[in-house]
């Protein structure tokens, strides 16, 4: 399908920081897996590097097919391309392939793919379908709950798989919803309740009531002395209460909701000294390899960290932990440069789109490019527990890579064809 005529404004800064972000990330994989009593070619398919130049390969295959088609074929496969994905978490959940405790890949040969990935991709491109659709308003609790709907089907699909990481991912169309009109204070309601698990958390039950009821008195004194009417009075008293259920039930969610390894990966968040050599360990090499790396780094190929493995998957997860003791502080700094002018980038073209189908998509990606981020380094940093989620562009793997190519370079395509999307409006 060959796209229509008319003028095309690629935004070569986007590509420009795609193409770095890959080939940094392609040398780090080489430099995670480098062994210098055997030094191995950076093209072999023995190493992942090799086998990453393939996914490589494919990527820009993928990103070259995506902007020559036609822009309208994205709006008209979001819907059919969202049902093929659910069919494909479904096939995972009966014949999925498992590793890692999480029954997340179909497996051909030597090949793993893993649909939640490219969900991520399709659930994009359905929001974006039915948000387009002038009748549905966020601001509307019709329009906001089935929204709603539609992320949480895959969440619910993923979760199944037992990928926690992948599924708490999800959230981040959350961030979408919000620019999109979703009412301020339900945001608030999931940013305390976070805020509630984490106090919980670090102090006892008690401390952790005893601050939530002070909060709540103060505001109830605040409402009395400003005049407020009886319902502010009422809803805060109402929320306090729920809070508190809240948090007294948070053993629950720790104990039987939470899988053992789950919960021990949150307790060593809060303590990392309590389990050093079990679940600990990957955090506490992490934290060394990236604080040995000091200002400039060991240099490329010089890290001892690695070379020794010490910490576990390395060229894939951690990744970071590369980058940070072979480049050190300043290596570091680009890494996050780069992922900052790509994530503001992306807001910028999403903010100058006429048709809403391209904002929201646009903004989808964004917002999923700035949770793996987050999450990714914060974890490996230790102040997010490790559930295993990608660097976008960094970490080894061909499903991650593909699916994050193709995300981004179909909003670089429609984004270049914006005027012509207006007119089509």
């Amino acid at each position: 399908m060959r796209e229509s005529t008319g003028k095309t404004n690629v935004d070569w800064l986007t590509v420009f920081i795609y193409i770095t972000m890959v080939i940094v990330g392609w040398l780090n994989i080489y430099a995670a897996v480098y062994q210098p009593d055997a030094p191995t070619s950076i093209f072999s398919i023995s190493l992942n590097s090799g086998k990453q130049l393939m996914w490589i390969g494919g990527a820009l295959l993928i990103a070259f097919v995506i902007m020559v088609v036609d822009f309208k074929l994205f709006s008209t496969i979001a819907y059919p391309a969202f049902i093929i994905t659910l069919l494909m978490l479904t096939f995972v959940l009966v014949f999925g392939h498992s590793a890692g405790g999480n029954t997340s890949w179909i497996k051909i040969g030597f090949i793993r793919i893993q649909p939640s990935e490219f969900a991520k991709f399709t659930l994009a491109l359905a929001l974006a379908r039915y948000i387009d659709n002038p009748t549905v308003k966020i601001e509307k609790w019709d329009g906001f709950l089935s929204s709603v709907a539609i992320i949480l089907i895959p969440f619910g699909m993923v979760m199944l798989q037992k990928d926690t990481g992948s599924a708490l991912v999800f959230a981040a169309f959350f961030l979408m919803l919000y620019r999109e009109g979703m009412p301020w204070w339900i945001m608030a309601v999931g940013l305390w309740l976070v805020f509630l698990f984490v106090t919980a958390l670090v102090t006892d039950t008690l401390s952790a009531v005893a601050l939530l009821g002070g909060m709540t008195i103060i505001a109830i004194i605040y409402l009395i002395y400003t005049k407020k009417s009886k319902l502010f009075l009422f809803l805060v008293v109402g929320f306090g209460t729920l809070s508190f259920l809240f948090t007294e039930g948070i053993d629950f969610i720790m104990y039987d909701v939470m899988r053992p390894h789950q919960r021990k990966r949150i307790e060593v968040l809060v303590n990392p000294k309590i389990d050093p050599l079990g679940v600990g360990y990957q955090v506490n090499q992490s934290k060394i390899a990236i604080g040995s790396g000091g200002l400039a780094g060991k240099g490329f190929l010089e890290g001892t960290q690695t070379k020794f493995n010490f910490v576990p998957e390395q060229s894939t997860d951690f990744i970071f932990c590369t980058i940070g003791e072979e480049h050190g502080w300043i290596g570091s700094l680009i890494t996050i440069g780069l992922f900052a002018a790509l994530i503001i980038r992306l807001i910028i073209l999403a903010e100058r789109q006429k048709s809403t189908f391209a904002r929201v998509y646009g903004y989808c990606v964004s917002c999923v490019f700035f949770i793996h981020f987050m999450i990714n380094m914060g974890m490996t940093i230790g102040i997010f527990p490790v559930i295993g989620i990608p660097l976008p562009f960094f970490s080894y793997g061909g499903s991650s890579l593909w699916a994050f190519t193709m995300m981004l370079f179909t909003f670089i395509k429609l984004d270049s064809h914006r005027s012509q999307m207006l007119a089509r409006n």
